[in-house]
């Protein structure tokens, strides 16, 4: 068993604190009426002292938030981590850390025999299981209580119970509460399941029993459709959650997501914080959570808070928890959907407007305290977001992206703004893991202050290396219905022009800032090379001024299919003009004559230009320009990747754009036109064709798994399987191609 031991002499914890300082996620200082409770009291002689050592057994930006918390409480942290995850974020932070397997989450995170055995060699008083993993897993829960080590969140008996959709819908209907029609029951015969559907009518919703986070969860229109769905859903949840069950309901058209915090301890008490609307979503998971949620009636609001109380109560519940609702958009009648038996994602809104910290609440329950708080003293105040900052293409329907950090640059956090992070520059994001980057964490006074901090906050973000969906989320907080809080889950299908506009040419200043970062950041690390020094220097040969002359260099850039270029002149040392080019071809053939059209120019351009690590040629690189263009001071920061791509961040707009390539290398790599390829890096889980079949425009030919989820690839055309590259297990790159393709004439 290998061991990281992070010491604890001032220099280690400064160390630590420079990976990731607490400011990294700024949590608003405790203060609130709810937070002292008993601060005005005598201390009580019964209270219990917290753990002095805890196991967190997670990964990335949650446990990090867990280790914040246990630092400010003197609290020592114990990190585990995959060989993927072994120079990360958290296992930094750790006051301990152990490596317990191989990058599949099977071969470490949920390896309950391998965690144990480090509770037991490190001395962990108590495992924090974050969410997913072994969060909802009540045998481990179980298991802990068995050898005397605190789980930090509900009994087994509690997960049973209200971790299994069909049995939490049995224990609300009991209540009283109302639950969506379907079927709960315990027969998983898929002819069955099938017969049930048509009973409730299409379209259904397959959920699997012990699900979360849209995993094995599908959308069934047609009854053709049911057999492949259930099949994905199963194979999804197995690889998920260790449970194949399903359950089937009726799929409501236009509902809204809202969920209720609920605490609850071992005395006998249990709170609300107030409910999160998390209607805005992709692929079944969340994209954007507030709190409290927009438009509720008083008194909904007070009927969704006291039902999910009972709830909590009716199964004994210990620890945090999140009751989800399902709700009419436009009545504003609830039915019960599930409940979340542990710490959810979206957690820190509800922190920011009851300004608590859920994870001491977690700590102090756990420890056999009672709740910090009693209902009358949860006070809601103000408005907060949350919107996941996901490595995605939303271009391409949200397929998750992987690839490493080449440049990431974050919001000032602030009492009001939070970064809940576990990546930095210069980390992967890899395909074994969840894509999520960061959660961007935002509070106002109310809903609309609420929205300008988090639009200035995204224009703050950068990011480059992958796609991310920070700019749909730009577009989505500019959005009229979304600025109005007019929310459902269908709120992008119904927004779908607006969400993604189709692209526009880049302005004339993003251009000459690409170009003279280029040529200035080229010229200058070519002329240090050989010894001329200098920015531009008139004795460097590398660049184009002469003396008495006047040089120029031009640069040409591709803003996707669109060519542009750039002249930049220099008069003079460090003055320059730069001249805008765009252009286009004089027929459809390649090898066309192109015309360029002079779209602006910039005169006496003085630019002053800062580098940073690495540059052009190496691993990347970037730096900060400042330049007058036209009547508008442009300061920017531009980023150069290895794959020949310029990054130009300027006015929280953010312009990428292709340095094209010498065309001898395109005409070497030849055609890969007849295959379908990968649209993310991905697994081979299924190859549903073979070479020689016939294939007509739709047909499902191989499933993909990436980032724990599955997605079809289908036939684009009619036509014949010529040969299928991959096997089941395999690991494939974005972009490579899976099957041979030839089109048939019908």
């Amino acid at each position: 068993m290998n061991m990281l031991r992070a010491g604890s002499s001032r220099l280690g914890l400064l160390n630590r604190q420079n990976v990731c300082p607490w400011n990294a996620s700024v949590v608003r200082p405790y203060t609130s009426q709810a937070a002292h409770a008993t601060s005005d009291k005598p201390a009580d002689a019964r209270r219990k002292p917290l753990f002095d050592k805890i196991l967190i057994a997670n990964r990335g930006e949650i446990a990090c938030r867990v280790i914040r918390t246990a630092r400010k409480l003197g609290i020592k942290t114990v990190a585990v981590y995959s060989e993927a995850d072994a120079n990360s974020m958290h296992v930094k932070m750790a006051d301990e850390a152990y490596l317990i397997g191989q990058a599949p989450v099977s071969e470490s995170y949920l390896k309950t025999d391998t965690i144990m055995e480090i509770v037991r060699k490190s001395g962990a008083q108590a495992i924090h299981p974050g969410y997913g993993f072994l969060s909802e897993n009540a045998g481990f829960a179980d298991r802990l209580e068995s050898e005397n080590v605190t789980f930090i969140g509900p009994p087994g008996a509690a997960i049973r119970a209200m971790g299994s959709k069909s049995e939490s819908k049995r224990i609300m209907q009991e209540a009283g509460v109302p639950v969506v029609p379907g079927y709960h029951g315990e027969n998983q015969d898929a002819a069955f399941l099938k017969q049930k559907a048509d009973e409730i009518g299409y379209p259904v919703l397959i959920k699997a029993v012990l699900g979360g986070g849209g995993k094995g969860m599908r959308i069934v229109e047609k009854p053709d459709d049911f057999d492949m769905m259930l099949e994905s859903s199963r194979r999804e949840a197995i690889k998920s959650f260790g449970d194949d069950n399903v359950l089937v309901e009726k799929y409501l058209t236009t509902p809204r997501h809202v969920e209720v915090q609920v605490f609850a301890d071992t005395h006998g008490n249990a709170v609300h914080l107030f409910e999160r609307d998390c209607s805005v979503q992709r692929r079944h998971q969340k994209i954007i959570e507030e709190a409290p949620a927009p438009h509720l009636l008083p008194e909904v609001r007070k009927r969704l808070g006291d039902q999910a109380v009972a709830a909590a109560k009716a199964v004994n519940y210990v620890g945090a928890g999140t009751v989800e609702f399902i709700m009419d958009h436009d009545t504003q009648q609830f039915y019960f959907m599930e409940m979340n038996t542990r710490l959810q994602v979206e957690h820190p809104v509800t922190e920011m407007v009851t300004n608590t910290d859920l994870v001491q609440w977690q700590l102090e329950v756990a420890a056999g305290n009672p709740l910090p708080a009693t209902q009358d003293q949860v006070q809601c105040t103000g408005h907060a977001f949350e919107a996941r900052i996901y490595a995605e293409n939303p271009d391409n329907g949200f397929l998750p992206d992987t690839g490493r950090l080449v440049h990431l640059q974050t919001p000032v956090p602030s009492s009001d703004v939070r970064v809940e992070t576990g990546v930095q520059a210069g980390d992967a994001i890899s395909v074994y893991y969840d894509p999520m980057i960061a959660k961007l964490v935002v509070r106002g006074d109310d809903r609309q202050a609420a929205l300008r901090v988090l639009r200035k906050a995204l224009e703050e973000y950068q990011v480059v290396g992958l796609h991310t969906n920070i700019g749909f989320l730009k577009r989505l907080a500019q959005s009229p219905d979304f600025v109005s809080g007019d929310v459902e889950t269908g709120f992008i299908n119904k927004h779908l022009d607006e969400l993604f506009p189709r692209a526009t040419d880049p302005s004339p200043a993003a251009v000459a800032q690409a170009a003279l970062a280029l040529i200035i950041d080229s010229n200058t690390k070519a002329a240090m090379a050989t010894g001329a020094g200098g920015l531009l220097s008139p004795w460097a040969a590398v660049d184009s001024f002469r003396i008495n002359a006047l040089g120029t260099q031009t640069v040409s850039v591709m803003f996707g299919e669109q060519k542009y270029s750039a002249a930049v002149s220099v008069a003079k040392e460090k003055v320059y003009s730069v001249a805008i080019y765009k252009h286009t071809a004089e027929s459809g053939s390649p090898s066309a004559k192109e015309t360029a059209t002079k779209v602006a120019e910039f005169e006496n351009v003085r630019p002053s230009w800062v580098a940073t690590a690495g540059g052009v040629g190496s691993t990347g690189g970037s730096g900060h320009l400042q330049a007058l263009l036209g009547d508008r001071l442009c300061a920017s920061n531009v980023v150069f990747s290895k794959d020949s791509t310029i990054t130009v961040f300027d006015q929280g707009k953010m312009a990428v754009f292709q340095v094209p390539r010498p065309e001898y290398m395109d005409e070497e790599e030849g055609d890969s036109s007849g295959s379908v390829t990968a649209p993310m890096s991905c697994k081979i889980v299924q190859v549903l064709v073979g070479p020689g079949e016939e294939v007509a425009q739709d047909t499902p030919l191989v499933v993909l798994e990436a980032m724990k989820m599955e997605h079809v690839i289908k036939a684009p055309k009619n036509g014949k399987i010529v040969e299928v590259h991959y096997r089941v297990g395999d690991l494939v790159d974005e972009g490579k191609s899976l099957v041979a393709f030839e089109e048939s004439d019908s």
